[in-house]
Order: structure tokens, then C-alpha cells, then sequence
């Protein structure tokens, strides 16, 4: 088929250069026996070229299986991929087909790969390798004819050298690698795609399409999409809906922009400047938050110790400190110290700065409690932090839920972690 025919037939709007080298070699592999291992990011649209490779191929009249390995349990992922015999675990009440059965002589599409457990990698590249596998709780080898196409966002040259993927399994599923593009890198298809989207959905729905006006294409234009194809289709149908006039402005699409996965990006010869992730603003925040604990820490054991006057800038530090705590952007350890300061007879209660002594203040009494309250800063500074990243992570979790409407698979997407781990965390913070 032609590059305008597939275009056509799989709804990919693009006029980049590196888009349509991806879909030539996804024909040109298509008919050949080999694995494939598609690069991009969560929603640049990898598994349609999964699709493009097995309809295109001699297997296109076979089963194609596309499997979310990020979306299964890691207890439960060996079953789903290989099977299991009846009585291989508690529940297992009858025999279970698994992937590799069900799609023999077809193709299976591996979404998510980088986020299989290594006992599972192993299996995998037992069946690459041999065309192999065995069903859990079975001594009996099975043989199956599949072709194997795995995608991933996650650097797996990094995730080898972390001990966290399979070197040999690296090299026998990239066979061939296409890397997908993102939709930063391809602005320039933004406006196109938005319009398709926005057709298409009014089609469906039998509602009127929405239309851009120029700055509100600019606009379109210079965001970075962090989710990519996925999030632009999402806006446009949330547009579609809810926008009061059909002719869409910049101020009008704003709101339907999320300024906490990214701001706008600066399109130019300056370097953008942007928070990819809430793992980003979260780490800014720890490290904001471990800057703060020790200049609280210095600054009371100098009064500790005695010191009767502060200088400016240590005024300066205790006004910020107290600022974020009230704010509610500190680790609480402010509150904590200077009521401790003020049981002791250090501060008074009323105390701006909680540097001003109370009447009948005993230096002697100080001195002695010094090496008390260094060892508790000590103990009580690591606990605070503890308490604090708990809270932080909960609260960066509960956010990202809210902004992704309570689907789980794009807030771990959104959170860069596997909804594995989504649901461990889930379950902690309960």
C-alpha cells in the first residue's frame, strides 16, 4: 500500500519527515519474521503501528492480542500471558488459555514492556528464543507461533544498566526499531489533528464541530503535550462538548489546558522551560523542604547555645521559614521546634521570630539540654522528612487522579510509574 492509503486507512494526520520513515519501515517489516520493538511516549500513538505491521503481514487472517503489561498485576501477569493449569493457585478452579495460546500463528502487541517483572522477561525470551513457554503450574512444554511487536516510553538502555530489564531480551525484541515522534516535536500537525478530532467526535454525537480562531491555533501550537496524540483527542472532545460558541478562542481553550502537567512552551531559540511530571514539582518541593529544615536547624541551636542576637539575614530566613509553614509549604518543623523552645523556657509563645527569651531564662539550664537537643534534631528531622514525603506523595497521587477523572492507567502514565506501582501506593495511603 501506498504512505496516503495507510494514512487514510489508520487516521494518521502528519507531515513530518520522521513520522512517515516510521510507517515506511513498519511496511517494509511487516511481511518479514521478525520482532519489533516500537519507541515513544505514553500517547504518541505506537500501537497503530503495531497494527499497521500485522495487517500487513502474512498473519493479518490470525489473531492479533494487544496486552497492557503496565496494566496487569505482577502476580497475576504469568498467567495472563502463558496460562495455568487448573489447581496451580488458589482460585485457579479450572484450566486458563493464556496470550501466547489463544494468539498462536497471529501476532501479540507488548504495551509496556520496560514494566514486565524479570521473571517474566525470562519466559518471554524463552518463547523469542525457542518458541517456547510453559503454563503456570505445569511440567509440560507448549510450543506456540507468535509474533511478538513490544512498545515502551521507558528508556530500556537506562532501565539495563538499573538492573531492572533483561540485556538479552533488549536485543531480541528490537529486532527493528521504529521510534515514534512526539507531538512537540511535530506541532505543525496540531491543528489538523485537532480538527479530525473534533469532526469526528460531532459525527458521532450528532453535535455541531467546534473551529479555531487563530490565536486559539497559536496557542494549540506552542503547548508541549506531554500525553501527546492521547491528550490532544481528549481535549478536542471536552472542547466539542462544553465550549458555548462554536468558533473557539485562545481565552476560551486555556481552562482545557492543565498547567500542572506543563506550561505553555516558549517556541524559539530559547530553551524551554517546563515541569514534565508531577515527579518534577515534587522533587523541586523536597529539596526546597530539606534546604528549610537546615537552616531551621542551624539557626536554633545557635540560640541554643546561647546566642543572644541574630543577624539580619538569619531574621530574613526565620521570616521565610515561618511564611511557608503557615502556608502550608513546609515540613511542619517550625511549629514543632518552637513550641519545644517555648516548653523549655527559650521563647516566648508571642514571639514573631521565637528568638526573644522569656523572664527568668537560664543559660546554665540551656547549655545542659544541649546535647539532648542536638540528638533529638537529629532523630526528629528524619522523621518530619518521612512524614512529610508520605504526605507530599499522597497528595501528588490524589491530584493527579482528580486531573485524569479517576483512571488509574493515565494517572500512572501522568506519574511516570506503572499501575502496578499506582495501586501498591494506592493501597498504602489508604
Amino acid at each position: 500500500m501506498e504512505l496516503s492509503e495507510i494514512k487514510n486507512k489508520y487516521g494518521i494526520i502528519s507531515s513530518d519527515m520522521r513520522l512517515d520513515r516510521a510507517i515506511d519501515q513498519a511496511l517494509q517489516v511487516a511481511p518479514i519474521r521478525l520482532s519489533v520493538l516500537i519507541l515513544g511516549e505514553s500517547g504518541s500513538g505506537k500501537e497503530v503501528f503495531s497494527q499497521i505491521i500485522h495487517n500487513n503481514s502474512t498473519r493479518k487472517h490470525c489473531q492479533y492480542i494487544a496486552v497492557n503489561c503496565g496494566g496487569i498485576p505482577e502476580g497475576t501477569i504469568d498467567s495472563e500471558l502463558f496460562g495455568h493449569e487448573k489447581g496451580a493457585f488458589t482460585g485457579a478452579i479450572q484450566d486458563h488459555k493464556g496470550y501466547f495460546e489463544m494468539a498462536d500463528k497471529g501476532t501479540i502487541f507488548l504495551d509496556e514492556v520496560g514494566d514486565l517483572p524479570l521473571s517474566t522477561q525470562a519466559k518471554l525470551l524463552r518463547v523469542l528464543e525457542k518458541g517456547e513457554y510453559m503454563k503456570v503450574g505445569s511440567t509440560v512444554t507448549k510450543k506456540t507461533d507468535v509474533r511478538i511487536v513490544a512498545a515502551t516510553n521507558v528508556d530500556l538502555e537506562k532501565a539495563i544498566k538499573a538492573g531492572r530489564f533483561r540485556e538479552d531480551l533488549y536485543y531480541r525484541l528490537s529486532g527493528i526499531t521504529l521510534r515514534i515522534p512526539p507531538l512537540r516535536e511535530r506541532r505543525q500537525d496540531v491543528p489538523a489533528l485537532f480538527h479530525k478530532f473534533t469532526h469526528d467526535f460531532s459525527d458521532a454525537n450528532k453535535i455541531p464541530p467546534v473551529r479555531l480562531t487563530e490565536d486559539a491555533r497559536e496557542l494549540l501550537m506552542q503547548y508541549s503535550w506531554p500525553g501527546n496524540v492521547r491528550q490532544l483527542k481528549n481535549l478536542a472532545e471536552q472542547v466539542t462538548v462544553l465550549a458555548k460558541e462554536r468558533v473557539v478562542s485562545a481565552a476560551d481553550l486555556r481552562p482545557y489546558l492543565p498547567q500542572h502537567s506543563t506550561d505553555v512552551a516558549i517556541v524559539g531559540d530559547e530553551e524551554e522551560h517546563t515541569y514534565n511530571s508531577e515527579r518534577e514539582i515534587l522533587f523541586k518541593v523536597l529539596f526546597e523542604m530539606r534546604r528549610d529544615v537546615n537552616d531551621l536547624k542551624k539557626l536554633v541551636m545557635q540560640l541554643i547555645q546561647g546566642g543572644n542576637e541574630l543577624s539580619a539575614q538569619d531574621h530574613d530566613i526565620i521570616k521565610r521559614l515561618y511564611s511557608d509553614n503557615v502556608a502550608g509549604n513546609g515540613v511542619g518543623a517550625l511549629s514543632h521546634i518552637s513550641q519545644a523552645m517555648e516548653h523549655d523556657g527559650i521563647v516566648s509563645a508571642d514571639s514573631d521570630y521565637f528568638h526573644e527569651r522569656k523572664p527568668g531564662y537560664n543559660p546554665t539550664v540551656v547549655e545542659d539540654r544541649t546535647q539532648e537537643a542536638q540528638f533529638i534534631s537529629r532523630e526528629s528531622e528524619e522523621e518530619q522528612l518521612s512524614l512529610s514525603l508520605a504526605d507530599k506523595e499522597k497528595e501528588m497521587i490524589t491530584k493527579a487522579l482528580e486531573v485524569n477523572g479517576g483512571n488509574k492507567r493515565k494517572t500512572a502514565k501522568a506519574l511516570g510509574i506503572s499501575e502496578r506501582t499506582l495501586y501498591r501506593r494506592l493501597q498504602d495511603i489508604r
